[in-house]
This record gives C-alpha cells, sequence and structure tokens, in this order.
C-alpha cells in the first residue's frame, strides 16, 4: 500500500484501492467478485450490460465505470441487487436463441454460467422473442452467429482497440440491435482466425465461432465444469 492509496467498503468488508481505479478492478484485486457480462480484461470499460450494476453511495451505478472514492460505501450483494441481475440475464436469454444443449459454447459460455449462479435454473414468464437472424459463414476460419449475441460490445472494442481493424459494429436499435461487419459480409472484411476480436476468448457466448474447432473440449474439461464464473476472483481471498 503507497501513501497515495485509500480504502473504501463493499457489503463491510474493506478494500484498498489505488488512484484511478474503479470500483470493479479494485474489487477484482481485492478477489470480490461482482458479476458482469459487457467487462472483459484487456478491454476498456463499456458499463451497457448493468450487470455489474452496484449501490455506491446510495446511487445505483455501473461497478465497471464507476471510479473508486475514498470511503465509499458500496452495497453488491443485496437481494435487491441480485434480484435486478438476474432478471437481466434472464431478458438476455429471451431475447436472443440460446438452446445451451446444442450450443458449441456450452460450458465454456459466460451467459450461461452467469445464469446457474444468479440462480435461473428454469424458464421465466417472460416471452421470448425468437429471432430469425441469418448465420453468416462466409469466411473460410469463421462463423457468425448473431442468433446469440447480447451485444456486449467486447468484440467491437477488441477489434477496434487490439487488432486495430474495426471489423465488428452494431446496427439497429433497441431489441433489434445487433452486430454487424464491416463489409458485405465476414468474407469480405480482413477479419483473421488470429484475431484477438475472434481467438482471444473476447465473445462471451457462442457467437463467433472459429470452424473445424467446435465441441473440442470435452465434458469435464470445459470452462465451468469445475468451478463457478468468478470464483478465480474469490479465491484470492482464500
Amino acid at each position: 500500500m503507497t501513501d497515495k492509496d485509500f480504502t473504501f467498503t463493499i457489503d463491510g468488508a474493506s478494500v484498498t484501492a489505488q488512484p484511478g481505479q474503479t470500483i470493479m478492478e479494485a474489487a477484482d484485486a481485492a478477489g470480490i467478485y461482482i458479476p458482469r457480462l459487457c467487462d472483459h480484461e484487456g478491454l476498456r470499460h463499456q458499463g451497457s450490460c448493468r450487470v455489474c450494476t452496484v449501490k455506491a453511495a446510495g446511487r445505483s451505478v455501473a461497478a465497471c465505470t464507476q471510479p473508486a472514492a475514498p470511503g465509499l460505501v458500496v452495497e453488491s450483494e443485496t437481494p435487491h441487487i441480485q434480484a435486478m441481475r438476474k432478471s437481466l440475464v434472464e431478458m438476455l436469454f429471451h431475447e436472443g436463441n440460446h438452446i445451451c444443449p446444442v450450443c458449441e459454447a456450452s460450458g465454456n459460455c459466460e451467459l450461461q454460467a452467469m445464469a446457474y449462479r444468479l440462480g435461473m435454473v428454469e424458464p421465466t414468464k417472460l416471452p421470448y422473442l425468437e429471432p430469425t437472424r441469418p448465420v453468416d459463414a462466409s469466411h473460410p476460419g469463421i462463423a457468425l452467429d448473431t442468433n446469440r449475441c447480447i451485444s456486449c460490445g467486447r468484440c467491437i472494442r477488441a477489434s477496434e482497440d487490439v487488432d486495430h481493424k474495426g471489423v465488428f459494429g452494431y446496427c439497429g436499435r433497441g431489441i433489434h440491435r445487433r452486430i454487424t461487419v464491416n463489409g458485405e459480409d465476414l468474407a469480405h472484411t480482413d477479419a483473421a482466425v488470429s484475431d484477438h476480436a475472434i481467438s482471444g476468448g473476447v465473445c462471451p457466448v457462442g457467437c463467433i465461432i472459429v470452424k473445424r474447432v467446435g465441441f473440442r473440449l470435452p465434458i469435464g474439461a470445459r470452462a465451468f465444469d469445475r468451478q463457478i464464473i468468478g470464483e478465480a476472483i474469490e479465491e484470492k481471498r482464500r
């Protein structure tokens, strides 16, 4: 701890932070997991999914973008906030086509893992929108299935900031917003399998698919077969 570091609390636990850190960054370093879907290590923060919403000084904020501050009182695991997070994840399932048993990303999907962590284990009364979106399999090494997209924007930021290509972007508004590419189709872009946006573990669901490697991991070896999402962060406190 340096003379510039300061402390604040999350659910009553004291957390040390450095100037410029967000609430989430300080929480991660302290071994306190705050659920998130649009945020990803190494990418700029966006604060769009709102799954990381916490109460800070009595106000609802996105933990991934809100700066930590000395003496700040943060609430994260209250029943109200957990119920809100669960509702947000439920709506993401209902807005897209997420059929986990036949999805290549099952077991490695952050949306699926977040649903389990938040206790979403059965359908809700919300209507399923069941969108019908074309699958772009024009690229020799990559397929794009936007039926599974949750509009997290991680592929956009990775392509812009890491790959410096800008392959991905949004089109449409509201529930009709979806990921699109900067060409007639994927085959007419400079996307490559080696791009961080493609093979860097950036997509949290099964939207971006590398061809000929699907279902490569057996049950038991997938990312969330042996630990729940966020457990790697929480292990820092043990």
